[in-house]
This record gives C-alpha cells, sequence and structure tokens, in this order.
C-alpha cells in the first residue's frame, strides 16, 4: 500500500536539496534551511523539500544541517550550545531560521523529507509531527535515530505513521541482499523508501538488481544528490522514482518535460 506521502504528487519526485538557493539569492546571502530557500523551491514547483534537523540549546528542533555553526558562520560552538533567539538573529539576513513547526506551518502545501541528525530530535518531533504525518517522510543515516522518531509519533497520537526511508545499515543490507540475489523482505518491512548515492567511494549503491528488488517490494529509490539535467534524466531512464537536487528548478524543468 503507498503511503498517503507519495499520493496525489508528480512522478518522477524531485526533492530540493535543503530548499533552493538560487544564483540570486546566494549573491543577496540566502542560506541552505531557511524560509527563503524554501520559498524558492516552493515558487520553483517543487513538491517536496528535503532537509535536516538539529536540537538548539532551548530544546528546539530547527532546520539545520551541520552538528556546529562552523560552515556557515566560522563560529566554532554546536548548535546546541546556542539558544533559538541568537540563531534566529544570526539568519536574519540569510533567508530567515525556520523550527519544523514553523516550516510545516508556512509551507501547507509542502511535504518535508526530514533527516534527523540527532536522537535529541526524536522525541520532540513526536509531537510536533504527529498531525502532519501524511506529508512528512523521516529519515537518517541512523536507523535508531530514524526508529526513535517513529515511535514518538505514533506515542503522540498519529493514527499513521509517518513515510520513512532507511538508514545506511538498511541500504547496505539491501544492497548486499540484492547482489546476492537474496530476499530483503525483512530489511525493507516498514520501509517506504531508499534514499542513496550512485556511489559512495568505488561502490555502486545504486543496481539493477537494487533496483528491482525495491520495486519488487513497493518501495521507492531517491537518488542524491544530482545537479546535471542529462544525469536525471539517465537515472529516471534507469528506473528511479526520485531526484535530490541542489537545482531542484532545473530538475523540475527537465522531469516534466
Amino acid at each position: 500500500m503507498t503511503h498517503p506521502y507519495f499520493e496525489k504528487t508528480a512522478h518522477p519526485r524531485v526533492f530540493a536539496h535543503r530548499g533552493l538557493v538560487t544564483e540570486q539569492g546566494g549573491a543577496s546571502g540566502v542560506w541552505e534551511n531557511t524560509a527563503a530557500a524554501f520559498a524558492a523551491a516552493h515558487a520553483a514547483g517543487v513538491e517536496y523539500i528535503e532537509t535536516d534537523c538539529q536540537v538548539t540549546a532551548d530544546g528546539d528542533v530547527i532546520l539545520f544541517h551541520d552538528s556546529t555553526l562552523t560552515r556557515l558562520t566560522g563560529d566554532h560552538r554546536a548548535v546546541r550550545e546556542v539558544s533559538t533567539r541568537e540563531l534566529a538573529d544570526l539568519f536574519a539576513d540569510h533567508g530567515g531560521l525556520l523550527t519544523v513547526s514553523d516550516a510545516l506551518a508556512s509551507f501547507p502545501s509542502s511535504r518535508f523529507n526530514i533527516d534527523v541528525k540527532t536522537r535529541d530530535a526524536a522525541e520532540p518531533l513526536g509531537a510536533i509531527l504527529a498531525d502532519h504525518v501524511d506529508r512528512v517522510l523521516v529519515t537518517s543515516f541512523d536507523d535508531t535515530n530514524r526508529r526513535a522518531t517513529i515511535s514518538a509519533v505514533l506515542r503522540a497520537g498519529a493514527g499513521l505513521r509517518p513515510a520513512t526511508s532507511g538508514g545506511s545499515r538498511t541500504i547496505a543490507a539491501v544492497r548486499a541482499l540484492s547482489a546476492l540475489r537474496l530476499s530483503p523482505a525483512r530489511v525493507l518491512r516498514d520501509v517506504d523508501a531508499l534514499q542513496i548515492p550512485v556511489r559512495h567511494g568505488r561502490l555502486r549503491v545504486l543496481t539493477p538488481v537494487l533496483l528491482d528488488a525495491a520495486h519488487r517490494f513497493g518501495v521507492e529509490v531517491h537518488v542524491w544528490t544530482v545537479n546535471d539535467p542529462s544525469d536525471m534524466r539517465r537515472l529516471v531512464d534507469l528506473g528511479v522514482d526520485g531526484i535530490v537536487s541542489d537545482r531542484a528548478d532545473l530538475a523540475v524543468e527537465t522531469l516534466s518535460a
């Protein structure tokens, strides 16, 4: 049975990787995972926004990729050491800070692909996501974070779990089992998608047998991070269900043609 997260949307799917920072937006100082980046993705016709969450010193779950502020600000503090208000001030000239609650309220027609970067986010996410399970996919490289978040959502009273994509261990198991022509049914139980790179180092992660195995059990395959239109077309021709891209505007144009 298809999860509601995937119903009544375009296929192949386009995921705006941390929103969309256009050339103009970048020149004006817009950062990824901000209100401005999400608004640009929405304006480009993107239905799915890929994002990440961390927890602030106040316990608020905000949309931010890294565990520290170093890459974006040069400040080496961990996000968990900084107050939400201070972070909002830092983001004010760069597109605007969003909590998960803010994003769900501000972009009611968007569907979110949320990467849970820290276990501390799992419990508060339960109450935040419980009323939005039809438009949220929960993921994490760490399957423990992913499962803890889903459990928290269900404890918060959701009648349906959110959609979910497997973490690193799940992906590795499906890759290995499919290569051996063994069934990944148990591994893929309660998984709606595999979100993978084409390669990890020298290992080719995306293979025809992995695609076949996933599709045989009703699991979608989404590939990240793809910014070249010719690569997008090639991957869709191979059978992938979704493209995660920094250039979601190009992806929408390319895949809707």
